[in-house]
């Protein structure tokens, strides 16, 4: 993992490239969609830059860049960690159940509107063509086909890994950013009184002179701050600092485009549809346009990817946390260990994201139902701010997150509007993923108390009066188990009531740390006479190779055990469950152990 305090060029311009695609983009449409529905008049543009300035500076900067960066574990940080550290400050059940509650509906918002962030930055991209001469009538059906066509090619090749092309990202997201900031500039220098817009008492004024038009304008707004949770994300394996030192140019860039397409807006008596493109190509011309419009559909693919890895990121931490059935998942690279693919998941965004385009067509009407969930996402990070800093008493820092949460709560009231005109979108996007996980850790739940787990100590006094006067198998098997001081009912069955006992039985538990990554293997005091326990520690971004670990350990098993769970239940809620349980992968599946060695031993589990 990159050290916290290590700043250098290349850490600053790999985070531009891999943190800053979606706020980035953000730039594309924002102000478009604003002036569709808000329909401003000319003295109203400062009021509504000033909003957009100061929603960059209150959220990314202040609740994630500052807030949330300041907390996490062994320097990783997300919305998961978030729920983490605030269950590890108390001891009751209640209170973590809420946490655990949190976390869950923060993974599934971040899955719904995150579908949207690949269709709605491709589709604006490519909406761009129309100002190229000769492709002003452009057909929409034309845009949508490029777009999916772009979207599917972007989908497949998930699967061999981005990784050596991701060097590329931070480069091309380099001149994006300066290649906006100096056409931002351009413009606000013919209309420098658009600077206003940093003062927060011209977006005070604006709220009250015109507080109708100032809530509706909220709702798109936070179009410009999306993105931002993504600096807390990735804060793990590219450095806390790196990603503020990027911010400070990123935002410096985004201002100066907002401001510049302010400027722009005015000096054209809001007579155009989108400041970014018209603004672009009447300063660049027919040539110089084409060149740049490349360069954002670049830019457009690089934030569209940079969501599909932090999908895939986020999706195997909540595995590892136990709060997502086992999904196949894939190393696409042997020398990147976060570069990984996960086929459900791959299918399902790329599903979500064809729905978008086909239900809204354009840019702007998608528009209508994106930030609804990211900003649901906000309000539970500020949340778990204000919980964590009151309990480790840091009262500034709590009443900041306070007023942090009363912003966040006043963006979601704003973008309620929104459910009607396609917010409901994500909302049914998320419920699936929220309905499944909630399942399947309330089910996990209620397995742990309902099986016919065995206390080590009493397994260890039945072991010891069978082991000594029974024929052994000859050779090692392996037994894996969560817990040691709990013995799961398959081992009890295979060894008691199946009489299955080999010349040497090794328990092995998997254990996972606080860290990202690395693995460790090693052997602890033997439970008695021919069992002996072994753990593999793991790292939460890492993917174990057991059969590698075991020959680590000089272990040459002859076959491995593992419990398969048959949930029997007149219940339809249970029989649910027990279908999310046969249909994703059982462990022996998720890590990949040699199919002619693993055994598993069905136990029937009524709930």
């Amino acid at each position: 993992m990159v050290s916290q305090d290590k700043v250098t060029v290349a850490n600053v311009i790999r985070a531009i490239g891999s943190v800053f695609g979606d706020i980035g983009t953000s730039p594309l449409y924002t102000f478009a969609v604003i002036i569709l529905i808000t329909k401003p008049k000319i003295d109203e543009i400062v009021g509504i830059a000033s909003l957009i300035i100061w929603t960059l500076i209150l959220i990314p900067t202040v609740q994630y860049a500052w807030f949330a960066m300041n907390l996490s574990l062994r320097g990783e940080g997300s919305i998961l960690v978030l729920g983490e550290i605030a269950s590890s400050l108390t001891n009751s059940k209640k209170a973590r159940l809420i946490h655990r509650a949190f976390m869950i509906l923060g993974i599934g918002f971040l899955l719904g509107d995150g579908i949207i962030t690949p269709a709605i930055t491709i589709l604006s991209s490519v909406e761009g063509l129309r100002l190229i001469n000769g492709l002003e009538n452009l057909q929409q059906e034309t845009i949508l086909a490029i777009a999916i066509i772009i979207t599917l090619v972007l989908f497949s090749v998930q699967k061999f890994g981005t990784g050596k092309i991701g060097i590329a990202f931070g480069p091309i997201m380099s001149i994006y950013f300066l290649s906006i900031f100096l056409m931002g500039l351009y413009y606000i220098l013919q209309n420098p009184t658009v600077l206003k817009a940093f003062s927060p008492l011209e977006a005070i004024s604006f709220i009250q002179n015109h507080p109708i038009i100032a809530f509706l304008a909220l709702s798109e707004v936070i179009l410009a701050a999306t993105g931002g949770e993504a600096m807390y994300a990735d804060m793990g394996h590219i450095g806390k600092n790196a990603i503020r030192v990027a911010w400070i140019f990123v935002f410096t860039a985004v201002s100066m485009s907002y401001l510049g397409q302010a400027a722009f807006l005015i000096n054209n008596n809001l007579k155009v549809e989108n400041p970014f493109f018209f603004g672009a190509n009447l300063l660049l011309g027919n040539n110089l346009y084409i060149g740049f419009l490349i360069l954002v559909t670049m830019v457009g693919i690089i934030a569209s990817q940079a969501l599909i890895s932090g999908v895939f990121s986020l999706i195997f931490q909540a595995i590892n946390a136990r709060l997502v059935p086992l999904l196949k998942v894939n190393h696409t690279s042997t020398e990147i260990s976060t570069q990984i693919y996960i086929p459900v998941v791959n299918f399902f965004l790329l599903l979500g994201v064809l729905i978008m385009f086909f239900v809204f067509r354009e840019s702007e009407k998608m528009a209508s139902a994106y930030g609804f969930a990211v900003n649901v996402d906000m309000v539970i990070t500020s949340i778990l701010l204000a919980y964590i800093y009151f309990k480790l008493r840091k009262y500034p820092f709590f009443v900041g997150s306070i007023f942090l949460f009363l912003i966040d709560l006043t963006f979601l009231m704003s973008n309620t509007i929104k459910i009607p005109h396609g917010a409901f979108w994500p909302i049914l996007f998320a419920m699936p993923p929220i309905f499944i996980i909630s399942l399947y850790v309330i089910g996990q739940y209620r397995i742990s108390q309902k099986g016919r787990f065995m206390e080590v100590e009493k397994f260890i006094e039945n072991f010891n009066k069978v082991y000594p006067n029974k024929c052994h198998i000859k050779g090692t098997a392996v037994f894996l188990l969560r817990d040691i001081k709990r013995i799961p009912p398959y081992i009890v069955e295979t060894v008691f009531n199946h009489g299955i006992v080999y010349e040497t039985n090794i328990f092995l538990s998997m254990v996972k740390k606080d860290s990202p990554f690395g693995i460790k293997s090693y052997f602890k005091e033997d439970l008695t006479q021919g069992i002996k326990y072994a753990v593999i520690e793991y790292g939460y971004q890492e993917i174990v190779n057991v059969e590698r670990e075991l020959r680590n350990l000089d272990i040459n098993e002859r076959v491995v055990f593992y419990g398969v769970d048959n949930v029997y239940s007149e219940k339809l809620i249970w029989k649910l469950f027990g279908l999310i349980k046969r249909i994703f992968a059982n462990f022996a599946e998720f890590y990949q152990l040699p199919p002619m060695k693993v055994h598993g031993v069905v136990v029937r589990i009524e709930l």
